[in-house]
């Protein structure tokens, strides 16, 4: 019998970084993940734990590092993965997962408050960091961006079946929560401007696009994305279908002109694909 894989790690590290500058302060708010790979086969046969970095220790070493500063969270992420891999022989990959919720500063008297901040939406940033001894990897990302559209949106012309009971519509709301992460070319980027420039191009692609379906809202999405950044080799989505329902008041004898819907969690469609240059 072989044990044809293997990993372990640390999920869920927590962390906020505060970085005072007199009266003004800086937080930085990560969740972590840290998975490596490796020579680790005594320990699950054997119950040899002389190679196991312990999952705890990950954690500790996360806290360690920040002591310095992060810095983009992917050129954290990427100290990360070159630690783990110089300490310890036996791991021959390091993947690490990050995400940053943002903060912003409340506002007094009209100006940015220095030291006092409001927790924004669901929206994260992410990255994932992997590398070997030879290469590494970095993606960028984003998910829980919430969006609507209730103009130049419809869906038709889909095929039709026996258990086929959706209606045709050339006017209806387009809601999803955009999960998107992209591949980057090479390594040493400008991660935070580029991640701010993706995003961007995404929610004007979305608020701009004629959608005919979320098919076709998230290649143009992709293909705005990949044509505005060379850095960007690869860019997936995945887009729950937010469904508003149009509320029927037939029964109390009224017009609903596209005006009251109702939003439902549950079931959606999920719509996902990968564009790359």
């Amino acid at each position: 019998m072989a044990l044809v894989w293997n990993g372990y790690g640390k999920a869920r590290i927590r962390m906020l970084r505060l970085e005072r500058r007199g009266d003004t302060h800086e937080i930085k708010d990560l969740t972590i993940r840290i998975r490596l790979e490796g020579a680790f086969e005594s320990a699950y046969r054997d119950g040899d734990n002389s190679q196991i970095t312990p999952t705890d220790t990950m954690k500790n070493t996360v806290y360690a590092l920040a002591r310095g500063g992060t810095g983009e969270i992917e050129e954290f992420g990427a100290r990360l993965v070159s630690h783990f891999l110089r300490i310890n022989p036996a791991v021959s990959g390091a993947r690490v997962e990050l995400s940053e919720h943002p903060w912003s500063r409340i506002p007094v008297g009209g100006k940015p408050h220095g030291s006092a901040f409001l927790r924004g939406g669901g929206e994260s940033r992410t990255a994932t960091v992997a590398g070997t001894r030879e290469s590494i990897v970095i993606r960028a990302g984003v998910e829980g961006l919430v969006v609507l559209k209730s103009s130049h949106s419809g869906f038709e012309g889909f095929r039709d079946d026996l258990y086929t009971t959706l209606q045709e519509t050339s006017d209806r709301i387009f809601a999803t929560a955009i999960q998107s992460d992209w591949l980057y070319s090479r390594p040493g980027l400008s991660y935070g401007t580029l991640a701010q420039g993706v995003r961007r191009v995404i929610l004007e692609t979305f608020a701009e696009h004629d959608s005919r379906s979320v098919q076709h809202t998230l290649h143009a999405m992709g293909e705005a994305v990949l044509a505005a950044y060379d850095d960007v080799a690869e860019i997936h989505f995945s887009l729950p279908n937010k469904q508003h329902i149009l509320v029927n008041l037939d029964p109390f004898g009224l017009r609903n002109d596209n005006e009251i819907f109702l939003p439902t969690e549950e079931p959606y469609g999920l719509i996902e694909a990968t564009l790359r240059r």
